[in-house]
């Protein structure tokens, strides 16, 4: 019988083997994990559709922060749920803002730490939407200057980043322009530059009290059939002055994140956002799935796709599976 000279099994026999010509590597340094952190004290509510997922007031954010440093991971993304809501999400930039206070203490406790704030308004508006409202639409350029002044009392509360996802046109601009004036050119922007209109983030606007009370946000998020118009999107998220773009979702938009990757040479990341985590603990709590197996490949899935950086909800059972 032939055989060719080249038998790909060779090289697949033992772990060993298999490690040294392993393509593509999942690390605890390419992981950010999200916090949301809410009012009170004592606070660790678990979001019933995300298991091991919790609302924490900024005492125990701090006791989780550090264990997050402890198992490697080197950063954290904070979502707020305010103590109020209003027409214009003034909370997002108070001063004694939910973020704003948490950053002070977890900089103070955690100083290494790399945090990453989100810049949206959908979680301190009474009507659920990423701006501000003119009638029933949201005014994108109204908006620009509520996310900059955000932005701004973020990095003052003591942010090493911000990440705009509002998907409002000409934000990143608007940002970057604001930080600058106020002396922060220091610090970088990880833009959601291409978020699109997802049925996959449902858990999370449970856990961040999020959803909008009326409409959907179709009318600024990308529309799930377009693959080109995330060209544009990143293109003009670059050239505003973006340092980092993002892809959101990661799973069903892995074709995406290959394409900005052959396009661009800026970091990319991309979100693995609540559904495709609450889609894997469900199966798995049925007997369905390898939990494990099954979080480790869909994450390499995104590295391998060409994502230099992933936001999960995973990163504390990586960090602790990759440090066996």
């Amino acid at each position: 019988m032939f055989f060719p000279e080249y038998r790909p099994r060779r090289l697949r026999r033992t772990e060993a083997l298999r490690s040294m010509v392993r393509e593509t590597e999942l690390s605890v340094r390419h992981l950010i994990y999200p916090l949301f952190v809410c009012p009170g004290k004592g606070v660790r509510q678990e979001v019933s559709s995300m298991p091991g997922v919790y609302r924490l007031s900024v005492d125990e954010a701090v006791r989780e922060a550090r264990e997050v440093f402890e198992l490697g991971i080197p950063a954290v993304i904070l979502f707020g749920i305010p103590e109020k809501k209003d027409e214009v999400g003034s909370e997002a930039y108070a001063k004694k803002g939910i973020i704003q206070r948490a950053l002070e203490a977890l900089k103070k406790a955690v100083p290494d730490l790399i945090l990453i704030t989100d810049v949206c308004l959908c979680e301190y508006t009474s009507h659920g939407h990423c701006g501000i409202l003119k009638g029933k639409e949201v005014d994108n350029d109204a908006t620009l200057e509520v996310l900059a002044r955000t932005a701004v009392s973020h990095a003052k509360a003591g942010a090493d980043m911000v990440a705009p996802s509002d998907m409002m046109d000409g934000r990143v601009a608007r940002i970057r322009e604001a930080l600058d004036e106020a002396g922060f050119s220091h610090i970088p922007i990880l833009s959601y530059a291409v978020k699109y209109c997802s049925a996959f983030y449902g858990p999370f606007r449970e856990a961040a009290d999020s959803a909008p009370k009326f409409g959907d946000r179709r009318s600024y998020q990308m529309d799930p059939a377009n693959a080109r118009e995330a060209l544009r999107e990143a293109a003009l998220d670059i050239e505003e002055g973006a340092d980092i773009i993002m892809v959101k979702p990661a799973l069903p938009y892995l074709d995406i994140i290959r394409t900005l990757r052959e396009e661009f040479n800026h970091p990319i990341a991309a979100y693995q956002v609540s559904g495709e985590y609450a889609m894997i603990k469900a199966a798995a709590r049925l007997g369905w799935l390898d939990e494990e197996r099954v979080m480790l490949e869909s994450l390499l899935s995104i590295r391998r796709a060409g994502a230099d950086i992933i936001i999960t909800y995973f990163a504390k059972e990586v960090a602790r599976r990759l440090g066996k």
